[in-house]
């Protein structure tokens, strides 16, 4: 099902006037109309936001992110996400999304990282899916997500995966079936 042919229900809400105003200025600015920016939002919300706080999200500026990231050596990088990394980043999936399967697991994965500010892209042409990530966060955090990946593929999906991780993006592929 696309997202243009989603069965749709009218409700109606009330809400305060600033809301209002706010939300139409915000929908002007991104040129989408007010009802999209409201679903969007309300996705977001039912999607994402309801689970940070009990899945050990916590916020932090991404410069501060950044510095923290860098100061570990590579070696440092993989431990952690071989020893931590791995399992929580299964876990929370898994409690986010109610099961833990290929499709649900990128579908989560990729709705993280676009919640972490970072740019997705994500292709299939002849059965093969290549995900390209960029964020600018360094490339122990490359090397982080890369190992996790590499690893749930292997030891969850039984799957083999190929991983390119550089100083600002991400990359992935992997075969259908």
């Amino acid at each position: 099902m696309t997202l243009n042919s989603r069965k749709t229900t009218t409700i109606t809400f009330r809400l305060d006037d600033d809301i209002i105003r706010r939300l139409r200025d915000e929908s002007g600015k991104r040129q989408v109309s007010t009802n999209t920016l409201a679903n969007q939002a309300l996705r977001r919300f039912l999607e994402w936001d309801i689970y940070e706080p009990v899945s050990g999200f916590v916020m932090i500026n991404k410069p501060v992110f950044t510095e923290v990231f860098g100061k570990m050596t590579q070696e440092e990088t993989k431990r952690i996400a071989t020893k931590i990394g791995k399992n929580e980043v299964k876990d929370i999936a898994l409690f986010m999304k109610g099961r833990m399967d290929l499709v649900t697991f990128l579908s989560w994965f990729e709705t993280r990282m676009v919640n972490s500010s970072v740019q997705v892209s994500h292709t299939s042409m002849d059965g093969v899916h290549t995900y390209v990530m960029k964020h600018d966060i360094g490339k122990n955090w490359s090397t982080y997500h890369k190992t996790i990946l590499e690893l749930i593929f292997d030891e969850v999906f039984s799957r083999k995966i190929a991983v390119k991780a550089d100083k600002n993006t991400i990359s992935f592929q992997f075969a259908e079936g």
